[in-house]
């Protein structure tokens, strides 16, 4: 059974020249964006994370998962197309993750009809929601003063 909360996760490499996002296609709209889904009874939102990942690209518990503080509120109509919980309940949280990945190849869902590694700019210039342009620089923030520090401690 569905729950009131939605999962958003960024998968993301670390390649020779940068960081690149994988990107998906909605099968069922014609638009870009992250990996998208709801939590079910008994989850974790960490658990829903790894568990919409799998089912949408096939990545495994392998992967690094990053808990976000990006947080946003959606309308449950835009969500699941109803009052699925009830007239009492008007919007629920999305919860966001970023995804480290070690094979860029994904096992698309039926859900999708595409994907595309790229960069930062792109993935902001292509994305549809802003809760996943704001998910995306959060985690693109992150990973580059992680990153900056993990530099400066080699060369110390």
């Amino acid at each position: 059974m569905r729950v009131p909360y939605q999962i958003l996760v960024i998968p993301y490499v670390f390649r020779e020249l940068g960081i690149e996002y994988a990107i998906l296609k909605r099968s069922d709209m014609d638009y870009w964006q992250a990996i998208a889904g709801g939590g079910e009874m008994g989850e974790t939102p960490e658990q829903s994370a790894r568990r919409e990942a799998f089912e949408e690209t096939g990545l495994g518990e392998d992967c690094g998962l990053i808990h976000l503080d990006s947080k946003t509120s959606l309308p449950v109509e835009h969500v699941v197309g109803h009052f699925l919980w009830g007239e009492e309940v008007f919007v629920i949280p999305e919860y966001s993750f970023g995804l480290e990945v070690y094979d860029q190849k994904l096992n698309l869902s039926k859900e999708h009809t595409a994907y595309k590694w790229v960069s930062y700019e792109e993935a902001v210039s292509a994305l549809k929601w802003d809760s996943n342009k704001t998910a995306l620089w959060e985690l693109h923030t992150r990973l580059n003063i992680r990153n900056s520090l993990k530099e400066n401690y080699v060369k110390l």
